[in-house]
């Protein structure tokens, strides 16, 4: 399979579809929000849910205005993720494809002065910390969580944040998504993303344009550059 090659100062990670598979767990989360919040469809949820935060989830398919209720009930939800993620059998909070072999690959470039990458998450800092030590991935330096930001994902804020805390300008990074949301973050933050096909459909990624669309991160090689940065080589079809 051919491959394109190119280089960048920084790589701008999504996390949840992106580095880990939390689906169990979101799943169940929401399926217990049901019983608190009756009017939730749970599959209508899940199809346009992913990729944004929660707080901005809840107040559109709960309701909740409130916003020392809508804090209290993002942490009550997205702790729920953590534990549904393995009751009822399930496979816990896992790496995806490839993630472990990318992870091996870059993981000195995490630590400042000078990391060449970051994970720009919609999660909260306390649940994707926990996601992150579930499934074994090292926590970069440069991390950027729901509230770090006034504005999550579609809005371009976690990836100028992400791009901003390791030096760099965002043109000169990619950012890798799996949702139709963190696509547009990243594209309104002028950086070049790379989709994947974890959570979404294959025309509902391609509808909002990524530079490249690839099942996972197993089609993706990414190597520390002796000058900074990485390189990068995507399998393209």
């Amino acid at each position: 399979m051919p491959a394109v090659t190119f280089h960048v100062d920084a790589v701008l990670f999504d996390m949840d579809g992106t580095l880990v598979d939390s689906t169990a767990g979101v799943v169940g989360a929401w399926e217990l929000f049901k019983q608190r919040y009756p009017g939730i469809n749970v599959e209508d949820t899940l199809s346009s849910a992913h990729g944004v935060r929660t707080v901005d989830n809840l107040k559109k398919y709960c309701g909740i205005e409130n916003p020392e209720e809508l804090t209290s009930e993002a942490h009550r939800f997205e702790m729920a993720i953590v534990t549904e993620s393995t009751a009822k059998g399930r496979p816990g909070i896992v790496k995806l494809p490839g993630v472990a072999e990318a992870m091996q690959e870059i993981s000195s470039g995490r630590r400042h002065p000078n990391p060449s990458w970051a994970i720009c998450t919609s999660a909260t800092r306390e649940y994707a910390l926990a996601a992150l030590a579930n499934a074994g991935i090292d926590v970069p330096d440069a991390f950027v969580a729901a509230e770090d930001v006034d504005f999550g994902k579609p809005a371009p804020d976690p990836y100028l944040l992400g791009a901003s805390k390791c030096g760099v300008k965002p043109e000169n990074c990619v950012v890798f998504e799996d949702a139709p949301a963190g696509i547009q973050s990243g594209q309104s933050a002028g950086c070049k993303t790379i989709g994947f096909l974890t959570t979404h459909s294959k025309t509902q990624m391609e509808a909002v344009g990524p530079d490249f669309l690839v099942p996972d991160m197993s089609c993706v090689s990414l190597k520390l550059s002796t000058g900074g940065g990485i390189d990068i080589s995507v399998e393209v079809d």
